[in-house]
């Protein structure tokens, strides 16, 4: 039984720490409760990612809320993630309100605006709440921030202004998880509490009975009891925000492997474009942090990036400008994603510092492309039927995904001339639209703004069998669908979370059930 409360049931992870595993906690609780039968939705206050995503109206929300919205079987809705915080490459960080950028701040005077966020995180949340039985919340960073609990919106302020019941998130793989919860608890000021319901364990791998008695020790000096443990998994895919998720996507060689380099952009964003090829048995990637990572590579593939020409610097700087260079004249396939298309032209011309510091950059001149930046930032989701021969064949393909870019990309030439567009229904027409990407004469080279292009079933299959003939290998007939699979994986990770935390017992600790 749902209890009663003037407000929306609501049960809120917050952590030791940043990187704890909050973000995929709730996924797995969002999971459990849709399967029970109940109307769930997530929430984060304020959220500090480069990964990203579009709503179908336009809007910009974190990737994790996003995720968490697949587990309840909602779409993404930019109430679920109102602040969203994305670090530039200048010490400040554009801020987004309910999905539209309005500023780009240093920390101090983010802060100072503090009353103003929370009123519009309070604003989002009572409007999403109103729709559902229960929310799950996330929590950011840690509560025991001590320096930032006076602008706090998004931890223990947002948990009292929800009534929600707190659980604390702690990394045993880390060391020291017990001097964590308790640290965190105590810091926790007072008046909050009366919140935290419960401890979380996560990431343990062991003998869970070499554990079980330090709990009563714990309950010694920390009122607040253990609420579960929740075993390490490798085998569940799941969408994350934090950079250390990359070396999650990295997977195992061998000589039947394609072998792909994901460039490893100092600024790198929308990581996650790249899970469904981590998913393909017969790929091996490897985030290319130096030059010899790129040159044994079949595929090289330069990623967004949320300072498309500082990476463009760090690329010279580390010499794998070149090497992308040398794999591209060694008829090696190349692609660039957003910021990696951007990369991939002649030049990029930003007077007004959109991207940077303002001026006119000179690009990899791989493709005979200029970017303009612009002040006004595409947001949008895309379809978009393409041909790009070389690789589809003769037959167009429809793809779809979502755009996130400041700037418009086209040809220093007349089209055909030095590259061709990706789109079927574009020519150079100035009342044609923008075309989501071009490829080079040998078609070996490709740019396009559509994030989650691989995700397309059969844009991957066709893609990755062109590889496997570029290497001698026989077509893969059977590829697994993406989609399909994250559906599986999403139940997976309810069922992972409901078996470890006996999810009875701790609903009956968040007040939920009685």
């Amino acid at each position: 039984m749902v209890m009663d409360n003037k407000k929306t049931p609501a049960i809120m992870f917050q952590g030791t720490g940043s990187g704890v595993g909050k973000s995929v906690v709730a996924a797995a609780l969002c999971r459990c409760l849709k399967n029970m039968g109940y109307r769930v939705a997530p929430f984060k206050a304020q959220n500090m990612a480069l990964n990203s995503y579009v709503t179908a109206d336009g809007r910009e929300m974190g990737r994790a809320q996003v995720f968490q919205a697949e587990a309840c079987g909602l779409p993404p809705d930019c109430r679920m993630n109102p602040v969203l915080l994305k670090p530039t490459a200048d010490a400040k960080s554009q801020v987004i309100l309910m999905g539209r950028p309005v500023a780009d701040l240093r920390a101090r005077d983010y802060y100072r605006r503090a009353r103003h966020h929370f009123h519009i995180v309070k604003e989002a949340y009572d409007s999403l709440s109103a729709e559902f039985d229960i929310m799950v919340i996330e929590g950011a960073g840690s509560p025991a921030e001590i320096n930032l609990q006076e602008t706090d919106i998004v931890n223990m302020r947002m948990a009292h202004y929800a009534n929600a019941s707190v659980f604390i998130v702690g990394d045993i793989d880390r060391g020291g998880v017990f001097a964590a919860l308790k640290g965190t608890y105590d810091l926790i000021p007072d008046r909050y509490k009366f919140l935290v319901k419960g401890h979380v364990i996560n990431r343990f791998r062991g003998d869970i009975s070499l554990l079980l008695p330090a709990f009563e020790m714990f309950r010694k000096f920390n009122p607040v009891p253990i609420a579960g443990v929740l075993p390490w998994f490798h085998d569940i895919p799941t969408d994350e925000e934090d950079g250390v998720f990359l070396d999650k996507i990295e997977t195992e060689g061998g000589p039947d492997k394609i072998n792909v380099a994901v460039v490893g952009l100092k600024r790198i964003s929308n990581f996650t474009d790249f899970l469904p090829l981590s998913m393909e048995r017969d790929l091996a990637i490897k985030i290319a942090r130096s030059p010899g990572q790129i040159e044994t590579a079949d595929m090289v593939i330069i990623p967004g990036t949320k300072a498309t020409t500082m990476d463009l610097k760090f690329l010279e700087d580390t010499g794998m400008d070149r090497a992308i260079n040398q794999a591209a004249h060694a008829g090696k396939m190349v692609i660039g994603i957003c910021g990696g298309y951007q990369m991939l032209g002649s030049e990029i011309d930003d007077p007004h510092g959109s991207d940077g510091p303002p001026g006119r950059y000179r690009g990899l001149g791989l493709l005979p492309l200029i970017t303009c930046m612009e002040s006004q930032k595409t947001l949008v989701l895309t379809e978009r039927e393409i041909h790009w021969p070389t690789v589809l064949g003769n037959s167009p393909l429809t793809v779809s995904g979502y755009e996130i870019h400041m700037g418009a990309t086209s040809p220093l030439e007349h089209w055909g001339t030095g590259c061709n567009p990706l789109d079927t229904d574009t020519d150079d027409s100035p009342d044609r639209r923008n075309p989501i990407g071009f490829f080079s004469r040998d078609g070996m080279i490709m740019g396009t703004y559509l994030h989650g292009i691989f995700e397309n079933h059969e844009f991957r299959t066709k893609l990755l069998n062109f590889l496997r003939s570029q290497k001698g290998l026989p077509p893969v007939t059977q590829r697994m669908n993406y989609r399909r699979e994250k559906e599986k994986n999403l139940d997976r990770l309810g069922d992972w979370f409901a078996r470890s935390m006996n999810l009875k017992n701790f609903l009956k600790m968040a007040g939920i059930l009685s």
